[in-house]
């Protein structure tokens, strides 16, 4: 019997006839192996077989046969025969596998091959930046965000000064010179040496606006005998118009006596390679910056003081917010009727988290009342503490707004647009 049900699992046999169909039955109520199952309902027979065959018989994979017989014992169903087709596997899961596979395939090749659909999106993904020019220069994009841009639509003073801070200390950390302080070399890091600025030169042809995608190139130049010379480039990536130049001159400080020292042997030894031998890239304005006292300042801001998140990791003030204090004391009328296009400042002091500060302006030939309907505008400013030391005295220029963007629809003003 078993052999039966478990060759009928492979050829098809004819149906046997309804004394057979009993007599299995019959035969089956002893029978666990097989595992027959009867059921007598309203003078009727059914039955049930489920014949648990070997997986293999005489080398052939064989599978479970199922005979059913009708009711009143009529003639069994035979399984249908095996052949080619029915033993092809379920090709819909197949293929769902096979998609899954491929999908995922294609994501991550996405992420390791990714180029820009547009010529005006990141060429650096990522924002990692990389060194070009024979190793001298670095080169980072950035993208100008939603939340980095002021009521005229454009990006602020600050966020550009952000990225060119960004870009120099990523420098030195791709150089492989970063060592354990905020831009300071291994051994700068064993003489507690860090950089600070004594003078920024920035001139802004344009500001970018949300969504322009900019490329910031910075180097390093050697100034006088204890001085290094940092300069930036920052232009639209779209078009390759120059939108801003900044240069600048550090000095070493000690982080514990916080006294100025002269570069070591070691570290000139670390940054010399990284030279280049180019001139600056805004050319030195030698005008005497004026000292402003209470009686030559026209706009005088009082109270301000540093928020711990305006701490960087030498524990004094970052040198961007001095712009923002600076600007604190701008008259009103200026800053709603023109641009800053260019911003020199020598920084006197450096300014801790307890400190409180004064802005001061005075606004150089031009009448006060009546700001608003003036071409260019030059301001002086000084940034000092309450008990008179200075920190940064400062010289502005303006220009009115829209002067250099007429054309460019998404930068008029709401009205014009």
């Amino acid at each position: 019997m078993v052999a039966t049900a478990a060759t009928s699992s492979i050829f098809p046999i004819p149906s046997p006839n309804q004394d057979s169909g009993a007599k299995n039955a019959k035969l089956g109520t002893g029978s666990a192996g097989l595992g027959l199952k009867s059921k007598s309902a309203s003078g009727s027979l059914q039955v049930k077989a489920n014949a648990q065959a070997p997986s293999k018989i005489n080398g052939t994979s064989v599978g479970l046969a199922t005979v059913e017989s009708g009711k009143n014992g009529d003639d069994m169903s035979s399984p249908p025969a095996r052949t080619f087709i029915n033993q092809l596997p379920d090709w819909s899961v197949l293929l769902a596998a096979i998609t899954t596979i491929f999908l995922a395939a294609e994501k991550q090749w996405t992420m390791l091959d990714w180029k820009p659909k547009r010529p005006d999106m990141l060429i650096d993904p990522f924002g990692l930046g990389r060194i070009v020019q024979d190793g001298l220069v670095f080169r980072q994009n950035f993208s100008i965000r939603s939340y980095e841009i002021g009521a005229d639509r454009t990006a602020s003073i600050e966020t550009l000064m952000n990225h060119l801070q960004e870009t120099a200390l990523n420098h030195v950390k791709t150089a492989g010179l970063l060592g354990d302080g905020f831009g300071s070399t291994p051994e700068m890091s064993v003489r507690n040496l860090i950089w600070v600025v004594t003078k920024m030169q920035v001139v802004v042809d344009r500001y970018p606006t949300w969504g322009d995608v900019v490329q910031v190139d910075t180097w390093v130049s050697a100034s006088g005998k204890n001085g290094m010379r940092r300069d930036w480039i920052l232009q639209d990536c779209k078009t390759g118009q120059i939108l801003t130049r900044a240069t600048s001159v550090w000095v070493m400080m000690n982080k514990l006596t916080r006294r100025l020292s002269k570069i070591p042997d070691e570290v000139r030894g670390e940054i010399e390679p990284f030279f280049m031998n180019s001139p600056p890239v805004v050319e030195e304005d030698s005008r005497k910056l004026l000292k402003l006292d209470d009686k030559t300042a026209d706009f005088v801001r009082t109270g301000l003081t540093p928020r711990w998140g305006d701490l960087d990791i030498n524990q004094h003030v970052n040198n961007v917010k001095y712009i923002g204090w600076i600007l604190e004391s701008a008259p009103l009328p200026i800053l709603e009727s023109h641009e800053l296009s260019s911003l020199t400042l020598e920084y006197r002091r450096e300014c801790g988290r307890d400190s409180v500060l004064q802005s001061l302006t005075a606004v150089s030939g031009a009448d006060i009342g009546n700001l608003g309907s003036n071409g260019g505008v030059e301001c002086q400013h000084l940034l000092r503490l309450e008990e008179g030391a200075e920190i940064v005295r400062g010289r502005t220029e303006w220009r009115p707004k829209y002067a250099n963007n007429l054309g460019i629809v998404g930068q008029l003003p709401a009205e014009s647009a």
